[in-house]
């Protein structure tokens, strides 16, 4: 159990910095750049919200499986597979995660007063100016609003990590997966124990993510 915990926040804290990177720099160009295909870009990132996640599980495997689209290059290339290891689950949570916090901050972004925008440009800031200086700190409640509810997703993340990661104990065990071998052995108390932990989390995301998207 305490290995699950562990490994959960480890798997949750990564996928976390990797979707503040990624996320925020599409949801500013989904917001402020338009682009043909945008709508298809747009599309692809919110399936993840839609399909179940076994389903994307399956997809990720396909891509990223030893013998996938993208897989088959790297185990031929080093000889290593991400398959059942913890740096699947982080991807798995990492796709399913994403669009949340692309969604809310594209959502912050496109909501700066494009006014202000205009006047910064007219007194000579360039883009990168603008960006770093009036729309990520005019946007930052709903961007932060956006990577607490995208944490918490990461956090739960059970079907595609199942799919892609497995269920290995001690080794790709995460949080959910545990409650989900706990509840099948009987060991009611463990699972008790982190259902409570994960609603605690889930409920303390949502409050915040409510207080800074105001």
């Amino acid at each position: 159990m305490l290995f699950s915990l562990r490994l959960t926040v480890q798997v949750a804290v990564t996928a976390t910095v990797l979707m503040i990177v990624f996320g925020v720099s599409t949801a500013y160009l989904l917001a402020r750049r338009p682009f043909r295909g945008r709508n298809l870009v747009d599309m692809l990132i919110t399936l993840p919200l839609i399909l179940p996640p076994t389903v994307t599980g399956y997809y990720l495997i396909i891509l990223f499986g030893r013998s996938g689209v993208i897989g088959k290059w790297i185990y031929e290339y080093t000889g290593w597979s991400i398959m059942f290891t913890w740096y699947a689950a982080v991807l798995a949570a990492f796709v399913v995660s994403v669009p949340l916090l692309i969604k809310t901050a594209r959502a912050a972004i496109e909501s700066v007063d494009q006014d202000i925008i205009s006047a910064a440009m007219a007194l000579g800031l360039t883009e990168r100016q603008i960006v770093i200086h009036i729309t990520l700190p005019l946007a930052k409640k709903g961007i932060f609003a956006g990577i607490v509810l995208a944490f918490a997703r990461s956090l739960g993340e059970f079907g595609a990590t199942l799919m892609l990661a497995g269920n290995i104990p001690g080794k790709t065990s995460t949080m959910p997966l545990a409650i989900y071998a706990f509840a099948n052995s009987g060991e009611w108390d463990k699972a008790n124990f982190l259902v409570i932990l994960l609603t605690f989390v889930s409920g303390l995301a949502l409050f915040l993510a409510n207080r800074f998207s105001r």
